[in-house]
This record gives C-alpha cells, sequence and structure tokens, in this order.
C-alpha cells in the first residue's frame, strides 16, 4: 500500500466546473514542483510501513499508537503518521528523527482530488476537492519518562463539492475527500490520550475520538476512493450513534487482546443531536443535548497462514445507541404520518453490526500489503429508521511487486447498497399524495429508492517519496438507488503526499 490516505463525510460548498480549469491547472503546477522538488532533494525510495512498531519488544521503541500491527487496531482512516512513513521533504533536515527518538509524531498530509461524471447521472459535473491534516502524538514513555502513556490531536482544514450532489446521487459519492471540516482554518478530528495496562495489552483510551478509529475500519479499504467503504463502511457511520470522521465523539474505548493475534474491545460514545458533533469547528466539546449513549464493541483476529505468512484481519461487532428516533413511514397508530397528518412514531433505540475481513492469498514481497489481497464485508442498520438498511462489498488489491513497482498498487471492488423499504414505503406515499419526496441521512430523493451498484477499479502510482497519484474509474448503476437517472460513469484522480 503506497500511501494511508484520509476519509471524510458530506457537506456542500460552492461547485467547481469546467469553468473553472484555470484552478486546475494550478493544482497540476503545484504538483509537478512539489514533485521536482522531491527528487531534486534525494533519489532515495523508503518503504512504507502500515503500521506502528509494536511495543511488545525487549528493548522499548517510540510508538505513535500502543497495541498495532498485529491486530492494526487503532490507525483508523487517519494520516501517515507510524515511526517508518516517509516523507515527501525527507527527514527535515534531522528535525523528523529527533522528535520520533524522543516519542514526538509530527506530521503533515496534503490530499486533493479530481473527479467529474463523463455520462449519466442528474447534470454533468465535475468537482475538485481536498484537505490539508496536521496530526500530532506523542509517546509519552519515551519523552517523559511516563510509562505506557500516549496522546493524540488532529486537526484539518479542507475545500471542494460534493460530486454526489450534483450528479442527483445523494446514495454514495464517488470522492473520499470532501466537505464537513466547517470551513474554519483548523477542524478539531480527535484529541485523547491512551493509558496502558498489563504490558499493554489493555489500552483505555478517553477524550474526542471518531468512532470509527477504532470500531467498525478497514485501513485497506481507503485504498479506494469511493467514500462509502473508505475506511468505514456506510450505512452505520453515517447516522448519530457512529459519526465517523472527521466528526469526534466524547467517549471512551478499551482493548484488550487476549492473545498476540486477537483482541476484544468495547467503548462508550455521547450521541450528538445536531448536525454535526462538536459544532461546525468540532470544537464545540460542551455541546447541549449530550445525554444519550452510543455502546459499541468488536472482537477481531488477525491470523498469518503458511510459511509466507499470510496475513489476514478479521472483525465482527456491534452497538446500540439508547436515543429515540422517528420511524420514517409511521404515525403514532402505524399508519402514513404524511397521508394522517398525525405525528410520527418514535422508536426506542437504533441497532448496527458489521461483519469485515481482508486476507492476503498470495505474497509478491515482505511488507504487510505486498501480495494479492480479498477485501470485503457486511454493514447493516434498522431499516425503520435509517434510510440504508445494509451494504456488501468485496474487492481485490494487489502491489506492485511482480512487475517490479511495489509501492504501486492496483485494485477493483463492488459495492450493494441496500436501502430499507420502510423508506421506501414512505417515499410510496409521498408519490400517492403528490409531495415532494422527504429527505434523508443520505440527503435528497429523486425518486423511490431500492437499491445501487457501484464498480471501482483504480491504479496508485508511488510518484515520488512519501506521495502517489492514483488515477480512478467507478460506474454507478442506479445512481441515488433510483431508476430516475441514467447509469453514471465517473472518472477522476487522487494526489497525495506526506510532507
Amino acid at each position: 500500500m503506497c500511501v494511508i490516505t484520509t476519509c471524510a463525510k458530506n457537506e456542500n460548498k460552492s461547485a467547481i466546473t469546467w469553468n473553472n480549469f484555470p484552478a486546475l491547472i494550478r493544482l497540476l503546477a503545484v504538483m509537478v514542483g512539489m514533485l521536482f522538488a522531491s527528487c531534486t532533494l534525494t533519489s532515495e525510495v523508503l518503504a512504507q510501513t502500515e503500521t506502528a512498531k509494536t511495543t511488545f519488544t525487549t528493548h522499548y521503541e517510540p510508538a505513535a499508537f500502543p497495541m498495532t500491527e498485529s491486530g492494526q487496531v487503532a490507525i483508523g482512516p487517519l494520516v501517515p503518521m507510524l515511526t517508518a512513513t516517509p516523507h515527501l521533504f525527507g527527514n527535515w533536515g534531522g528535525i523528523q528523527p529527533w522528535l520520533t527518538q524522543r516519542g514526538i509524531f509530527l506530521n503533515v498530509t496534503v490530499n486533493e482530488e479530481y473527479m467529474g461524471n463523463i455520462t449519466g447521472g442528474k447534470q454533468r459535473a465535475n468537482v475538485l476537492a481536498g484537505q490539508v491534516a496536521a496530526a500530532l502524538d506523542i509517546d509519552w514513555q519515551r519523552l517523559a519518562g511516563v510509562p505506557s502513556f500516549w496522546t493524540h490531536m488532529l486537526v484539518i482544514n479542507g475545500h471542494g463539492n460534493s460530486l454526489s450532489n450534483a450528479m442527483g446521487d445523494s446514495v454514495t459519492n464517488p470522492e473520499e475527500i470532501y466537505g464537513a471540516r466547517g470551513n474554519v482554518v483548523a477542524h478539531l478530528v480527535d484529541m485523547y490520550a491512551d493509558k496502558g495496562f498489563l504490558r499493554d495489552r489493555i489500552i483505555l483510551s478517553v477524550g474526542v475520538i471518531p468512532t470509527g478509529s477504532f470500531f467498525n475500519q478497514d485501513y485497506l479499504a481507503c485504498s479506494f476512493m469511493n467514500v462509502s467503504v473508505c475506511g468505514n463502511p456506510a450505512p452505520s457511520k453515517y447516522v448519530p450513534g457512529g459519526r465517523d470522521w472527521p466528526s469526534g465523539n466524547l467517549g471512551a474505548v478499551l482493548r484488550v487482546r487476549p492473545t498476540l493475534r486477537t483482541y476484544i474491545m468495547g467503548g462508550i460514545f455521547a450521541v450528538s443531536p445536531h448536525a454535526y458533533n462538536g459544532g461546525i469547528s468540532g470544537w464545540a466539546l460542551g455541546q447541549d443535548g449530550l445525554g444519550k449513549l452510543s455502546s459499541q464493541v468488536e472482537i477481531g483476529w488477525s491470523p498469518s497462514f503458511g510459511r509466507h505468512h499470510l496475513l489476514g484481519h478479521y472483525k465482527i461487532g456491534y452497538w446500540y445507541d439508547n436515543s429515540r428516533y422517528p420511524n420514517l413511514f409511521s404515525d403514532i397508530n402505524g399508519n402514513s404520518f404524511q397521508a394522517t397528518g398525525l405525528p410520527r412514531r418514535y422508536e426506542a433505540g437504533m441497532n448496527a453490526a458489521w461483519l469485515m475481513f481482508n486476507q492476503m492469498i498470495h505474497r509478491s514481497g515482505d511488507g504487510l500489503a505486498n501480495g494479492l489481497i480479498v477485501i470485503g464485508g457486511v454493514d447493516y442498520t434498522q431499516g425503520n429508521e435509517v434510510a440504508m438498511r445494509d451494504h456488501e462489498w468485496i474487492g481485490l488489491l494487489q502491489s506492485g511487486t511482480p512487475w517490479g513497482r511495489p509501492l504501486d498498487q492496483i485494485g477493483a471492488m463492488f459495492q450493494y447498497m441496500e436501502m430499507s423499504h420502510t423508506v421506501a414505503l414512505q417515499q410510496e406515499s409521498s408519490l400517492a399524495l403528490g409531495l415532494p419526496y422527504l429527505p434523508n441521512q443520505w440527503g435528497a430523493v429523486y425518486g423511490i429508492q431500492s437499491h445501487e451498484n457501484v464498480w471501482e477499479a483504480f491504479y496508485s502510482i508511488h510518484v515520488a517519496r512519501g506521495t502517489a497519484f492514483q488515477p480512478d474509474f467507478q460506474y454507478l448503476q442506479r445512481p441515488g438507488a433510483t431508476t430516475t437517472f441514467h447509469d453514471a460513469a465517473v472518472i477522476g484522480f487522487q494526489f497525495t503526499t506526506n510532507l
């Protein structure tokens, strides 16, 4: 895997059309300049690890995150900030290794994306979006002699628009980076502390934490750009009890590793009744109405098969939100609330569950992701309260080792998203009554929703140290989970560099 990229959620900003080509040209010029600078600095090619060094060593090594490598538990869809992560500008004149040896992990990552639909959808559109992410992680054992204690902080600045809104497809978005940053200089994503016990086989994390940095997450899924699968799948990441990156949640997580290759973890998070956790900027930690809780649990197994050490990650999880949510169709008597005008029925609690895996089936190099990997899973949320009931995906990833480019990566994936029967009843009621379709958790609705298919293929090119350029193609069948618009073909690219 060439670069661990970042994930995001949605919020509308100003659209970028073909009239904005000068901005695109400027972006390409900046990218070329950065690549030229990196080539003049050094010709050394460094491999990039995907997990931090484990703390289970006889000699203590500084680590950005505890309890990693075997279970890849706490990485999440964050910027690369780990021990062996290469930087575009080298070791910053000796500053970066000096900081790392003292347990200070400072990182800045730039991500820019361009995407446009060449056919299908509501209308032809193209967008430019991106973000700058800055992270500071401190290993206090190395810095100040405080054993088994780490702190983390991540802030981001983003720009851009949602292609799916322009296309009339609110169910999925081909982009990985767009919106939800509050139009502020530094949107807070996370700020929390870890404390380890029993040689770090038990770790307690407390603070502002995106739920998906721990639960319901596969770091390999962010090799793909479509945000419905990167790196936490829909639908559970789009509802209040499981809201994820870049939304942080006040909460705590307890992780236990009974064996080197298994883990059990549970978490409790405050559920925000507002549209944005922590307000539009993420810094409003004392929001009102935080009395309800989301309780999450996950069990994971990370085996290594055969003499070639074919690595795998398997996890199953569940969360329950004890808030009350309106039924998507029913009034207090079980009839259409649109037809009767009576108050809506409120349901007690919301459930979500997931099963995820990735398994290397053929090794072609020594790296953790150097080989052919099968990736897949299923994510479920109860359909009487959530418009999307379930989501399944299956894909293949392969590093470029067989053709002499070990830091390149190629992948293909299929996704299936099923909308709930209850929301279809609501939309049928709207149609019968001559009323406009009501928006739901996924945005505007343009017809009676059933399901949507997404096909994606990409090739990630390692172009410089800590830098990748990724062309991407996606084909969306039944955009918006309806037959209102023609199938859409989307092309684009993603540029990511770790400064």
